[in-house]
């Protein structure tokens, strides 16, 4: 006559293959009665016996493989470095900016570099569009209605050309608007291209500019 089996002893659910508490009569994962508990699987049907087999090489191939992918992802990320985030200043669109209104492209710039580009106002024909640089104080300035001291001052033209070449660092504000009056209706299609040009005499590593 066999050994009866030890109720301390843990288990293993039939159906998702999960390991059973002593003393519990149902899987705590899927709920499924009846667990296999130690010593127990050599006794069951063959059947049973190759479930038992086939739950747990898969649970052993998922764990495995989530290992690898998270390997992987380590080794992918050390080897491409930081993401490369687009400069806000290199940047070329088209937008539509209604008649008395404006559009802004704003980033930092490093003391010494440049910002170059150009703009055309598509429609209408022969529209024209100015441009107003202003840091970051005159820019808040501008926002609340008040006077301010400009950077550059482009006046409107149908095309125009950006070189703005900055003192210091700062975050720089390129507001483009359209000069017409609300009562024209004219609403403006531009397109406009800006490339942030680092200063050609600055070199990595700290040397002499």
């Amino acid at each position: 006559m066999s050994a009866p089996v030890d109720p301390r002893a843990w288990g293993s659910c039939l159906y998702c293959g999960d390991a059973v508490p002593p003393d519990s009569k149902a899987c705590p994962i899927c709920g499924a009665e009846n667990p296999i508990r130690a010593g127990q699987a050599p006794k069951e049907p063959k059947r049973v016996r190759r479930r038992i087999w086939a739950l747990g090489t898969l649970r052993s191939v998922l764990v495995f493989g989530a290992i690898a992918l998270l390997v992987y992802a380590i080794i992918a990320a050390e080897l491409s470095g930081p993401p490369v985030i687009a400069d806000p200043l290199t940047h070329s669109g088209t937008y539509y900016i209604s008649s008395e209104n404006y559009t802004v492209l704003s980033g930092s710039v490093q003391g010494g570099d440049y910002i170059l580009g150009n703009w055309s106002v598509m429609v209408p024909f022969a529209g024209e569009m100015s441009l107003v640089i202003y840091n970051s104080t005159e820019f808040t300035q501008f926002q609340a209605g008040d006077n301010t001291a400009n950077q550059t001052w482009v006046a409107p033209t149908t095309n125009g050309q950006i070189d703005f070449s900055a003192l210091y660092t700062s975050t720089f504000y390129f507001v483009f608007e359209n000069p017409y009056p609300a009562s024209s209706g004219l609403n403006e299609k531009v397109y406009i291209s800006t490339a942030y040009t680092p200063d050609v005499n600055s070199f990595d590593g700290g040397l002499m500019r």
